[in-house]
């Protein structure tokens, strides 16, 4: 595979899916992986771009025929990771982004050993909680829940790569683009996108 996958985590609320997304529009060769779930489609949201919406039965099958490089079960929801999609877009040497909690992060670098993982954080509790009321997304009890989830996602911070800081916007891009593009610059990155090149300097004249 000569594509990365970047596996990237937070609490929700914290800025994971607004910092992808940033970034994608303007790097090039980067894109962002797609989820199965059998959560309801919020109405902003489109079918097959920002997650693949089945019903539980469908998710329950493909679970059985071993699709998913992880499945979790979020908030009553299952998710899961599509083993085809990622193993296709990677071989064409696409990097992926793929948002996701700390238990399938988990499972993902058990699976794909050359992943690179970055963790979220916002720069405070409250300041998280803020932002979730902020979006008007869920329910206050939700709210509370997600909250309380929150406190114990943050304590696995420390099985990652990277860590990003939330509290400015554009310098959390900012942050987050240079991960990439120190991991396309790595010498393994380099020779497995750039074959030809390295063949063509490390020939042996005649």
């Amino acid at each position: 595979m000569s594509g990365t996958l970047f596996i990237v985590s937070s609490p929700s609320g914290g800025g994971k899916t607004s910092l992808i997304r940033a970034l994608v529009e303007h790097m090039p060769n980067l894109g962002t992986s797609l989820s199965f779930t059998t959560r309801p489609k919020r109405p902003d949201e489109i079918d097959g771009v920002h997650y693949k919406f089945i019903s539980e039965a469908q998710f329950l099958e493909l679970r059985n025929q071993d699709e998913f490089l992880e499945w979790a079960l979020v908030f009553g929801h299952y998710y899961g990771t599509s083993k085809s999609w990622i193993e296709q877009h990677l071989k064409q040497g696409l990097d992926l982004f793929l948002a996701i909690d700390w238990q399938g992060a988990r499972q993902l670098r058990a699976a794909i050993k050359h992943c690179k993982s970055v963790f979220i954080l916002p720069p405070s509790l409250p300041t998280l909680e803020a932002r979730l009321l902020a979006r008007k997304q869920d329910a206050l009890d939700v709210i509370q829940q997600r909250m309380e989830k929150a406190r114990d996602e943050i304590t696995h911070h420390t099985e990652y790569d990277y860590v990003i800081i939330n509290e400015d916007f554009d310098a959390a891009t900012r942050e987050l683009a240079a991960i990439v593009t120190a991991t396309r610059l790595s010498v393994e990155s380099q020779m497995a996108r750039h074959r030809e090149v390295f063949s063509q300097l490390l020939a042996k004249r005649t």
